[in-house]
């Protein structure tokens, strides 16, 4: 089992899950993160730091699409290890549906 960041992230890019990742596996893209699924130590603690509730367990069912994205750009996006300031507009696009055909972006972010 792994973690996996899932379409909730796009646009909210809340940094408080990688303060806490014993093993850094978080990667930034331009306006969301990814787990390393290779990395993941299945221990849970990003979980609950999500304030999008964007982190689910990939034992949880529809989730291969986001398995797939978080293992593809985790390859090419930089490492990010500290919390920084979430988007301004944040809270606008928490929960909103359809954010990935309208807001994901493959560009990088600027990591640590």
């Amino acid at each position: 089992m792994t973690y996996v960041v899932t379409e909730n992230c796009i646009k909210c890019k809340y940094t408080d899950c990688v303060e806490v990742c014993p093993v850094d596996c978080f990667y930034e893209g331009d306006n969301m993160l990814v787990i390393h699924p290779d990395e993941c130590i299945d221990c849970g603690v990003c979980e609950p730091e999500c304030p999008a509730d964007a982190i689910k367990p990939d034992t949880e069912p529809g989730l291969d699409k986001w398995l797939q994205v978080n293992a593809d750009y985790a390859k090419s996006w930089p490492n990010i290890t500290q919390k920084k300031e979430s988007p301004a507009d944040a809270k606008e696009f928490d929960g909103m549906e359809g954010k990935f055909e309208k807001y994901f972006s493959p560009n990088p972010g600027s990591g640590d």
